[in-house]
């Protein structure tokens, strides 16, 4: 079949299982050749086709809602509903994107980046639905990582509570983007392991059905059953909560998913289907990840799975941090690391192999991570939470409330600061500095290589003052010569990398180099401008600001972050508040979300280069001159 030409699902419904076996043999194959040029999250598509290809035979989309936990693994979902013409343009700029997107298609009912959000939308919408009267069914995929996140677990309490009729699917390869952790995952292996509960119950229905009377008996034998389900499976933990359990199904197997789909779909209360599929079936190199290299990768050679590599000279950021932080627990037990379900994206494979009892991994669980550091630092530790940018959001109440509030010594490694280009708008670490900012004890740095990240990270060490929030971008360092000796530096202490008299161009992290380029390009227009690097995005170097206001020099701050709360709102409400006149421009994120695509491409697309600071410079200065000469 030609996978391309695939303009909507309905097709499958007169496709018999060999048929199924052949198409999913060709659609591994479209995304393996695809993904090896564009990237993307491979392991996890590989791993449910078979099962999106059931959902979309035995339901009806876009009239049944069918909805991914994460979206990362919708990849057939787009193709079964007409993308797959576009997939050469996945995560590319303007192209196709990486999750469910709902402008794209009409089969796309619910956008998520971030996991655990399934269920909830998935209430919410069946909700909806019995209100109007409707009889479609809703149908989440979530995976059995994301059933760590609370949200997941309050959404199965609301459930079964009210009896809602949803038709849940539990795909559980036993990772996420890291092999999965806690009682949650525990509990799964072991249903996996023990089909005992539900042959026990389907033979005793069966028989019972057959019998005079069969209704009544299986009435009376209701607790029975439920006195014998506790000796024989964990899905009871389930069944308990309301929901009716059905599995384990092997999520390879068509036969297993038709029996299993249409079961569900004629039980008018909520069900659970527990699938179990193996991540980056298909593909070799895929399935012999243990680690979640391939969760989500740059482009590969097709033969061998070998990643190809960029050019940058300089290391892995996240690994750059995380062997700081290893350097400091080696000699302080008080130094413990703790990540969300990240260690293989923050790089802490190796904190963890070789301090694992200062280590933690708490799974997907952002508002557990944070007060668990809190618990931690408020016993004389000093925990590290690496933790992305945009997963950081989802603990802004645990930071605000349980951290900054009471002054402790958390330290908060925010890794993918900034753009991070190909999984788009979800996942752009733009928004922190804004909430961050917002916490009255909070101390936020942002290197602008690992030269100075080496020093930042000595001075969180060595500060005892309250939490410190070290930002740090996706991808490598500059490659920069480290000096031998770390230096503590001087808390809300700015960098005059040059000296100018004309106008003082401000940033931080990666666009510190942004405006070094435009300081030697507005040489060419004989204007002489300063570099300042504002490494300590809170405080602020109010001692330099206020110089520049009594000055009143011009000022340009550049920001990869939203200008809404951002470093230059802060420097003009200073400016402001102290009845400065300064001229102020500033370059960053104007209240939108960003989109997938090459970094470069989209600072472009937004206006963030040293050619439009320059140009802005230029007529911020003609009207400054002209005013000073009135």
């Amino acid at each position: 079949m030609d996978i391309e030409k695939i303009q909507d699902p309905s097709f499958l419904k007169s496709l018999n299982d060999e048929e199924l076996i052949q198409l999913s043999e060709e659609i591994r194959t479209f995304l393996i050749k695809k993904c090896s040029i564009t990237g993307g999250h491979i392991g996890a598509n590989l791993g449910v086709v078979e099962l999106t290809l059931a959902l979309h035979k035995y339901f009806d989309s876009p009239t049944d809602k069918i909805l991914f936990d994460v979206g990362h693994q919708s990849y057939i979902h787009k193709i079964l509903t007409g993308r797959g013409e576009q997939f050469d343009t996945l995560r590319q700029y303007k192209g196709l994107c990486g999750f469910p997107k709902l402008k794209e298609s009409e089969h796309d009912v619910w956008e998520a980046g971030h996991s655990s959000t399934s269920l909830s939308a998935a209430h919410g919408m069946a909700k909806a639905r019995d209100i109007r009267g409707e009889d479609h069914h809703v149908v989440p995929i979530i995976g059995d990582g994301a059933l760590t996140g609370g949200m997941a677990l309050e959404a199965l309490n609301n459930i079964g509570h009210d009896k809602t009729n949803i038709n849940i699917i539990l795909n559980d390869n036993e990772m996420s983007i890291a092999p999965n952790v806690g009682a949650m995952h525990n509990m799964l292996g072991r249903i996996r392991m023990n089909q005992g509960y539900n042959r026990l119950k389907v033979d005793a229905e069966t028989v019972l059905s057959k019998l005079p009377g069969g209704s009544r008996l299986r009435e009376s034998a209701d607790r029975l059953k439920d006195s014998l389900k506790y000796l024989v499976v964990d899905g009871a933990f389930f069944e308990e909560l309301g929901i009716r359990y059905i599995g384990p199904v092997d999520g390879h197997n068509f036969h297993e998913l038709r029996e299993s789909i249409e079961t569900a779909k004629s039980i008018d209360k909520p069900v659970i289907i527990h699938v179990v599929t193996k991540k980056g079936k298909g593909y070799k190199p895929a399935e012999l990840d243990t680690i979640g290299t391939w969760h989500g990768l740059g482009p590969y050679k097709l033969e061998t799975g070998e990643q190809i590599k960029g050019t940058s000279a300089g290391p892995s950021w996240s690994q750059f941090m995380s062997d700081e932080i290893l350097h400091y627990a080696k000699s302080d037990k008080r130094v413990v690391a703790i990540t969300p379900a990240m260690p293989v994206g923050s790089k802490l494979t190796k904190f963890q192999n070789e301090l694992p009892e200062q280590f933690f991994d708490v799974g997907i669980a952002e508002q557990h991570a944070v007060t668990m550091a809190a618990g931690m630092a408020v016993d004389g530790m000093k925990p590290y939470v690496a933790i992305y940018s945009t997963f950081l959001q989802r603990a802004f109440d645990q930071v605000l409330h349980d951290v900054d509030r009471q002054n402790l010594n958390v330290i908060f490694g925010v890794d993918r600061a900034g753009l991070v280009g190909a999984d788009g708008e979800t996942h752009q670490g733009v928004f922190d500095i804004g909430f961050l900012s917002q916490c009255p004890n909070m101390t936020i740095m942002m290197p602008k290589d690992e030269n100075e990240a080496q020093h930042l990270v000595h001075t969180a060490m060595k500060y005892e003052k309250g939490p410190v929030a070290i930002r740090y971008p996706r991808g490598n360092g500059l490659g920069v010569p480290l000096d031998t000796t770390k230096q503590e530096l001087p808390i809300g202490k700015w960098e005059v990398i040059h000296e100018g008299s004309d106008v003082a161009l401000i940033s931080y992290g990666p666009s510190v180099s942004m405006i070094e380029k435009a300081q030697e390009l507005l040489e060419d227009y004989g204007i002489k401008a300063s570099v300042i690097n504002a490494r300590f995005i809170k405080p602020m170097d109010e001692s330099l600001l206020m110089t520049l206001g009594r000055k009143q020099t011009p000022m340009i701050i550049v920001e990869e972050a939203m200008l809404t709360g951002g470093l230059g709102s802060q420097i003009q409400s200073f400016l402001m508040d102290n009845q400065f006149l300064n001229q102020t421009k500033r370059f960053g994120i104007n209240n939108e979300y960003i989109e997938h695509g090459d970094v470069s491409e989209i600072l472009r697309d937004i206006g963030l280069t040293a050619e439009n600071i320059v140009k802005a410079t230029t007529e911020m200065l003609s009207t400054h001159n002209l005013k000073q000469s009135l």
